[in-house]
Formats: structure tokens, C-alpha cells, sequence
């Protein structure tokens, strides 16, 4: 019987500490909005909902840092997840205010011009700006943890035009979370416990691979 290699457990052991610890952490740092979900009826709550929401900006990109961090050969978790989150946490909260804001100014107009006449035009439109605002803060969190020290502003342009012209990444994204999204209404403690990594990874991988005709000249 052929044994399998130290360096295969090695591996495994690493993967799994990396979904579990960053699942974790996640839980920590985005506790409100997992409470919030767990303990409301988000249709009765979602002024609640779209402030907590607004706040898992940091949270999302210290995941994104402790990925990168672990694709470049770190064995810990905790440290590559707090030092990115220290780096960005200001403008990757910006980032999530300013996607949230967008969302729920979209989703409110949306409902509310549905049964009007306009509503056959506008909603198709405000259901694209929802996407494109949702896919663009995905993409940016990822590159402000590829390129910390870059301007806001210009990491919003490059990522809003990274989300749109790499839209296939961009959908696999978006169907990484609607799958989070529905795992955690079947089984929340599934998805705060072993999925929400799992989910921003794929998020993550996508956006960097995006993002690298356009940060590959600023590298250079």
C-alpha cells in the first residue's frame, strides 16, 4: 500500500486552518450583521441590515489578505488577517458603505417604481447598477489589498471597469455569494462555520486574476 506523503497532510492541515480560522474571524468581525440575520425578520429590520452591512468591509478584505498571505507560503492566519485589516480598514469601510448605500437606494427605488409605469424601464436598470456596485466592491477590496498604498479613487475606476469588462469572473462572484446566501438560509451555522471562506475565496481568486492586467503595470 502506497503511503501518502508528510507534505499531503501538511497541505491539508493548512487548508483547513486557513477555512476555519478566516471563518471564524469573519464571525468576529462581522458579528453584527450575522446577528442581525440570525435574530431578525430582515424584512422588518433592514434599515438595521444595510448599516450593518455598510461595516463588513474590513472584515472581508483581512479574508482577502490572509488568502494572499497563505498563497505566498504563511503557515498563520490570524496575523496576515489583522495586519491587512489594519492596512485598509478606513477605505475598505468606505467601500462597503458606499456599495451598501448604492444597494439599498437601487433596491428602495426599485420597489417603489415596479408598480408604476417607468417601473418596465427602471428596473431592469437599477437590477444592473445593483449587480455592477456589488461586483465593483468585490473587486475593490481584493485590490486594496494588492495595492494598499494606491488612491481610492483610482482603484474605484479600475475596479468598476475590471467588474464590468472581466464580467464572466465578475458572475462567478456573484454566484459564489448567492450560494452563501442560500446555504446560510438553509443552514446558518453551516455558513458561518465552514462556507463564508470558501465563498470569499472564489471571490477573491476571481478578482485578483481580474485585476492583474491593471495592477501588473503599476507593479512594475
Amino acid at each position: 500500500m502506497r503511503r501518502i506523503p508528510h507534505s499531503m497532510y501538511d497541505s491539508l492541515f493548512s487548508v483547513a486552518q486557513l477555512v476555519l480560522v478566516t471563518n471564524a474571524l469573519l464571525a468576529v468581525t462581522c458579528a453584527p450583521l450575522v446577528l442581525l440575520l440570525v435574530t431578525t425578520d430582515p424584512s422588518l429590520s433592514w434599515p438595521l441590515l444595510a448599516v450593518a452591512a455598510a461595516a463588513t468591509g474590513p472584515g472581508v478584505a483581512g479574508s482577502f489578505a490572509a488568502f494572499r498571505a497563505h498563497r505566498e507560503g504563511e503557515r498563520g492566519v490570524v496575523r496576515p488577517f489583522f495586519r491587512g485589516l489594519a492596512r485598509v480598514w478606513g477605505r475598505a469601510l468606505g467601500v462597503s458603505a458606499l456599495v451598501t448605500a448604492v444597494v439599498v437606494v437601487a433596491i428602495v427605488d426599485l420597489f417603489v417604481l415596479v408598480p408604476t409605469g417607468p417601473g418596465a424601464v427602471a428596473g431592469p436598470v437599477l437590477v444592473v447598477l445593483v449587480v455592477i456596485a456589488i461586483g465593483t466592491g468585490m473587486v475593490q477590496l481584493a485590490a486594496l489589498v494588492e495595492a494598499p498604498t494606491a488612491r481610492f479613487t483610482d482603484l474605484l475606476r479600475a475596479s468598476a471597469a475590471t467588474a464590468v469588462r472581466r464580467w464572466p469572473f465578475t458572475l462567478v462572484s456573484l454566484a459564489a455569494a448567492g450560494a452563501q446566501a442560500g446555504v446560510f438560509v438553509m443552514a446558518p451555522a453551516l455558513a458561518i462555520g465552514l462556507t463564508a471562506s470558501a465563498c470569499l475565496y472564489v471571490v477573491w481568486a476571481g478578482a485578483r486574476h481580474s485585476l492583474q492586467p491593471v495592477l501588473r503595470p503599476a507593479a512594475a
